[in-house]
Parts: structure tokens; sequence; C-alpha cells
């Protein structure tokens, strides 16, 4: 990397800091820190909304480099419609229910033991720590540090403007860094286009099946994976945007628009793996695909306008989970402790200060993105989705002793499950059964009783 590639990187982090900072300013007041006062327009929602679903960049590259397209058809195809089905059927319900939370919608319908069950699986799942990882790794390898200094240098870089900004900071650097995400990868991909070719190119440097929808894997696996798109109905950057939208029309709107924007930016991540990997077939490290094409076909500049593009990738979806997990902390678990010098603003910062330290805690323990992922995904959302459905859909709806069990039960089988899993012979039919599957047919069955207990 030359002189000019890092001082790009640089100005870059500092223009991101500036904007936190200029974003702060002025009056902050509780529902202004928290979420920018519900009047966020279609631009901001849609920017933020975009850029705060793409940090996993990394392994969006390895996946497409060993095994193709079927990368899009499974980690890109089921959530525009998951994500088509959220603003058919939830932005509009969100955005009028004004609150701040999922656990607060929770607590509304299922009281509030249910709703600090929800707030736990929720601080879960809007753990940070995939993304400080991603971060920490990048700046270790393009700057030979140590990754746990590299981990917290990432943070010393998002953590001042979050801590002082809240919603707005995080709002206005999402716009700044969705510029840099799309400018980077369109630049890959103008360059690769040129100087390795056309669609031919790829048609002969490929493996067959990279070009084929399911890339030769198991129809079981692929379904698992649509199962996990689910998490678009529970995540909590989706709620928390509806929620600042300034009306139910810009939630609507916003999610409708983003979803083109995610095809787009499908498109250029997959069509830029897919050239690493045809002009370097034997990589042995496939996450650095990126990394790699770029720095065999882009001039210096440009190339860490690149980098840049990548930090902002992983830095966009960092700061709101960084957020997101500080609100959790402060409005779904401190604020019902009913203490004296409760103020939701100072309990969100040092939310947001244990929520980066303990992500800090667990990339180091388990260093591995996809485990992290694994982990997260399969244990939260097989307790959370259907109490969420049922808090917007009276159908759906079963009574809060059930609830409670439901959430316990199926968050606990899907635990379970990753320790039984590791002790089964991979030749066994049963090692084929994920633990989100178990976790989700715990949670159905219980929810399907309660709904036709209901019903009698």
């Amino acid at each position: 990397m030359s002189y000019l590639d890092a001082i790009i990187i640089l100005a870059f982090f500092v223009l991101l800091c500036l904007t936190g900072f200029l974003a702060s300013r002025g009056k902050n007041e509780k529902n202004d820190f928290l979420l920018n006062s519900r009047k966020t327009g279609l631009m901001l929602f849609i920017a933020t909304n975009v850029s705060t679903w793409y940090g996993g960049i990394l392994g969006v590259g390895e996946f497409t480099y060993q095994y193709g397209i079927v990368n899009w058809f499974t980690q890109g195809f089921p959530y525009y419609i998951f994500a088509l089905l959220f603003a058919l059927f939830f932005a509009r319900k969100v955005r009028k229910a004004s609150l701040f939370t999922i656990p607060e919608r929770i607590e509304e319908i299922y009281g509030k033991k249910a709703s600090l069950i929800s707030a736990l699986i929720v601080f879960i799942l809007a753990s940070p720590a995939p993304y400080i990882l991603m971060s920490g790794v990048i700046i270790a390898k393009l700057f030979s540090l140590n990754l746990f200094l590299s981990m917290l240098i990432s943070l010393i870089f998002i953590l001042p403007f979050i801590l002082k900004g809240g919603f707005k900071a995080d709002l206005f650097t999402d716009v700044l860094q969705f510029f840099f995400m799309f400018l980077g990868f369109a630049i890959l991909l103008i360059f690769a286009f040129f100087k390795l070719g056309a669609f031919g190119y790829l048609e002969s440097g490929l493996p067959p099946s990279h070009l084929t929808l399911t890339g030769g894997m198991n129809p079981l696996y692929i379904f698992v994976w649509f199962l996990i798109a689910l998490w678009t109905f529970v995540d909590p950057g989706f709620h928390q945007r509806c929620y600042s939208a300034k009306n139910e029309k810009t939630a609507f709107n916003g999610v409708i628009i983003s979803i083109l924007l995610w095809a787009f930016f499908d498109f250029l991540t997959t069509s830029t793996a897919l050239y690493a990997r045809a002009k370097f077939p034997s990589l042995e490290v496939p996450q650095w695909a990126y990394f790699t094409l770029a720095e065999s076909i882009l001039p210096h500049g440009l190339l860490g306008l690149f980098y840049a593009g990548i930090f902002a990738t992983i830095l966009s979806t960092l700061n709101s989970f960084i957020f997101i997990s500080g609100t959790t902390f402060s409005l779904d678990f401190a604020k019902k402790l009913n203490l004296k010098n409760y103020s939701e603003k100072r309990f969100t910062k040092i939310g947001m200060i244990i929520s980066s330290l303990l992500a800090v805690l667990l990339a180091y323990l388990f260093p591995s993105v996809i485990n992290l992922w694994y982990i997260i995904g399969s244990v939260a959302i097989p307790g959370l989705i259907f109490a969420v459905i049922g808090a917007y859909f009276d159908k759906f709806r079963v009574n809060e002793s059930l609830i409670i069990l439901e959430m316990v039960l199926g968050t606990s089988a899907s635990i379970v499950w990753i320790f039984i899993k590791k002790t089964i012979p991979y030749e066994n039919l049963l090692s084929n059964i994920e633990p989100m599957i178990v976790g989700l047919f715990v949670s159905l069955l219980i929810h399907t009783f309660g709904i036709l207990a209901k019903k009698r």
C-alpha cells in the first residue's frame, strides 16, 4: 500500500469523525439523541438502511469466491423477499407504534417479564462483535498491527461521535459511508471489466458451478439460509429506522427503495468477487479476494478509495449496532430498575461502552466472523421471531406465559443443539440439521399450540 492510499484512508476516517461531530451540534434532547425526533426523511432513511445492512462484506467476498453466485441466491435474494414482506406488513405498523425498541412493543403486548427476556435476546442479536472483528482484521492487515490493538483503534474512531450525537450522528455518518461503499465497489468493477474482460472472461475462467444458482450445494443447506433471512423481521436496525421515520409512508417507501439498492450493491460485490476468482483461482485466504483483485488492477489513489469503501461498508453497520446495543441496555434494562438518577441519554452512552468492550472480548475469544454470525443468529432468531409477529398481528398472538416459555425454550433448544451437533458424526443425517431449525421448530410448536388454544 502506497503513502497516497494510506493518506486517503486516514482522510476518510477524519471525514467520518468530522461528519459525526457536526451532526451532533445544536439541541440534542432525548428524542433527538435516540431517534432524530422521529423526523428522518426518505433520503436519510434509505442511506442509513442500505449501509447498515452490509457489514459482512468480507464474508460475501469469501463465499462468492468459493462457491459463486449461490452466495447471492442465499445471502441476497431471500433477504429481498423478507424485506418486501417487512415493508408490506410491518413497516407502517412499526412506525405507527412510535416506540424506541422491540422489547418495548413486547412489553405492551406480553408484559414486563417477556420484555426483559426479549431485551436479552435483542442485546445478543445486536452485538457489534462481528463488525469490530472485521474492521480490526483489515486494520491489522493493512498496517501490520496486532489484532486486539486494531479492534480498539476502530472503536476510537467510532465511539466518540456516537457517544456525543447518538442516532443523529449515526444517520449522517451512514450517508457518508453509503457514498463511499458504492463508489469503492463501482470503481473496482469498472476496472475489472475494462482490464480483464466482460462476461466471457468470467465464463471461461470460473468453474461451471460458480454460475449456477445452487452452486451444487445441498438443497437443505440452501433452505437453512432462507430461514436465516427471517432475521429481517426481528432486526433491531429495521425497527429502529422505521420508528425514526417522519411518517408511515416514509418507512414503507424507504424499505422498498432500499431493496433495489441492495440488489445493485449485491451486483457490484458478487461480480467483483467472481472476477477475483477468475483471475486468482487458488487464493490461500479467500477472505481477501477483494483486496487481492483491487491491489492487482487499481492504481494508487483509487486503491485507497476502494479501501475506504470497504471500511465504510463495515463501519456503517458497526456504529449502528453499537448504538442499538446502547439503547437496549438503557431503555430495556436500566430503565426497568427504577434507578433514582436514571437518564435515557446517559445510560445509553454507558450501554454503548459496555457493549463495545464486551464485543471486543467476544471477538478476541472467537476470532471468526462466520462463527459469530452462526452463533448469534441461531440463538437469537428462534426465540424472538414469532413473538415479534404476534406483537403486531392479533391472529398470531398467544398469552404471556406461553410467549415466555417459547422465548426461553426456543433459544435454549438452539444452544443445546449447537453442542450436541459437535458430537454427531458427519456421515449421520442428524449432522445436517442446523441449530436454528431445532430452535424454530420448538418455538413454532409452542406458538401453534398457543394459537389453537386461543381459538378453542
